[in-house]
């Protein structure tokens, strides 16, 4: 398990995404109007993004730090550049 993740916490919040992902798809099948499928599926991305956020804080917090501690500026900023690319890529 990467020491950088605060897991529980992140298994707690997908746990609650999948939950909600699967409210969705139930909601395709009932009568429920667009608009409101449409507020939950966003409802869901927002969270999704905070599960993300998540990650890249303990990024930050652990393996950026650590890799700075240990003297590597170049391939610390390679790993920090590209974790910042992937998560605005998720916006």
């Amino acid at each position: 398990m990467k020491q950088c993740m605060d897991a529980d916490n992140l298994h707690r919040r997908l746990k609650k995404i999948i939950g909600q992902v699967q409210a969705i798809d139930r909601m395709v099948d009932e009568d429920v109007p667009c608009e409101d499928i449409l507020a939950q599926i966003n409802a869901a991305k927002s969270a999704l993004n905070k599960a993300g956020q998540v990650v890249l804080e303990g990024h930050i917090q652990h393996c950026i730090r650590d890799a700075l501690e240990q003297g590597d500026a170049e391939q610390t900023i390679k790993r920090f550049t590209k974790a910042v690319e992937r998560f605005a890529n998720m916006q």
